[in-house]
């Protein structure tokens, strides 16, 4: 799982299509003129709260969503369970001020992808940015620890294969899947066989999940 600021590797020629959600001008402002910035990186769209947010991800079918937690109308994680549902392609990066445990662990529950402080780096932003749109998991290094500290392991329903944790390793280091198929030289739909059947296996939702399991289990490492 990366949780520490990586060299950012050049996208495809495409920009990353970005939807900002938050119920503050200020802030969207601020980001926008902020990821501005990046040639790699396209603002489409911005929303006040959740309800916003989850009609403009229907109608824009951003990339990543930025989104803010603590919104009026509809919260943020709630606008993460509808738009990842509807839309399984787009990511979502969790940005909040605010680092509290129950909305850490409803926000990956949800599907975030990733989860960042607001008082984040500016290099770790962009960090963050590129991997949840490669379907990479990337956590704030403090609110990983809570994670992994308050996760609870499920119970298997089966046994995982060498190869399935392997595959779970490398989700846990903030692989995407195409990175995956790339390392182990197969093809990248095999790869989400493999995704679904351990999630399946574990009784987990998302790749986030997965990650946190194979840290509990000591299958991998926070470094």
């Amino acid at each position: 799982m990366t949780t520490q600021p990586e060299p950012i590797q050049p996208e495809s020629a495409r920009s990353i299509r970005l939807l900002l959600v938050d119920d503050h001008d200020v802030v969207r402002q601020g980001l926008k003129m902020f990821l501005s910035l990046d040639e790699t990186l396209e603002v489409v769209g911005e929303a006040r709260n959740g309800e916003e947010a989850v009609a403009q991800a229907a109608l824009l079918r951003p990339d990543v969503v930025i989104m803010d937690l603590m919104m009026p109308v509809l919260d943020g994680v709630q606008a993460t369970r509808l738009i990842r549902a509807a839309h399984p392609e787009t990511e979502v990066l969790a940005l909040t001020s605010a680092l509290e445990e129950h909305k850490v662990n409803a926000a990956v529950q949800a599907g975030a992808t990733g989860y960042l402080l607001k008082d984040a780096s500016s290099e770790m932003l962009l960090t963050a940015i590129h991997h949840a749109a490669r379907g990479e998991v990337y956590l704030h290094p403090e609110a990983a620890l809570r994670l992994v500290r308050d996760f609870r392991a499920p119970d298997m329903r089966e046994h995982l294969t060498p190869r399935e944790v392997l595959i779970l390793q490398l989700i846990a280091r903030g692989h995407s899947n195409r990175r995956i198929a790339e390392e182990l030289g197969v093809g990248e739909p095999t790869v989400k066989t493999h995704v679904s059947r351990i999630l399946g296996k574990l009784e987990l939702e998302s790749r986030t999940q997965a990650a946190l399991y194979a840290l509990k289990a000591g299958l991998a490492t926070l470094e």
